[in-house]
């Protein structure tokens, strides 16, 4: 009897969403992987950096603020999951050009144009993003991108 298989973008995009539940956002929970020849190079969440405290103890400044999603990303004591993938990758020596980033929720401008930069091929997100000019920034890199459905 054949058993049925998830496909590889179902497979890294259960990851991506169990990597989001470690995340400390009082707003949103997002993962994010990244991919290589079938094999996970690093993982990140948004979060506040290692050793300071969480939004859970600190309370959301953008909430207190009324900052609406989407605008003034500065404002946030915590760094997106895109970031932190690109972080621990370069912390650990690991290089992400030519991989394929999974993320919950589609990148914001500043992830996108630092995914750009890294030279990654793909990006496949389970959720939009009200973001144009990211999108077009992609198009225009030459990235591949998509939502991938649930």
């Amino acid at each position: 009897m054949k058993q049925d298989r998830l496909s590889w973008d179902e497979y890294y995009m259960r990851i991506t969403h169990l990597v989001a539940e470690r995340s400390t956002c009082l707003r949103r929970k997002v993962g994010a992987i990244a991919v290589k020849d079938k094999r996970i190079l690093a993982t990140g969440y948004n979060g506040s950096p290692a050793g300071l405290r969480h939004c859970q103890e600190t309370g959301c400044i953008r909430e207190q603020m009324q900052i609406p999603s989407g605008q003034r990303h500065e404002l946030c004591r915590g760094l997106h999951a895109e970031q932190n993938i690109i972080i621990q990758a370069a912390v650990h020596g690991i290089t992400v050009t030519g991989s394929t980033i999974y993320c919950t929720t589609q990148p914001c401008l500043i992830c996108t144009k630092m995914l750009i930069n890294c030279k990654v091929e793909n990006i496949y997100f389970a959720e939009g993003y009200p973001d144009d000019l990211a999108m077009q920034m992609l198009q225009e890199a030459k990235v591949n991108f998509r939502c991938l459905e649930q």
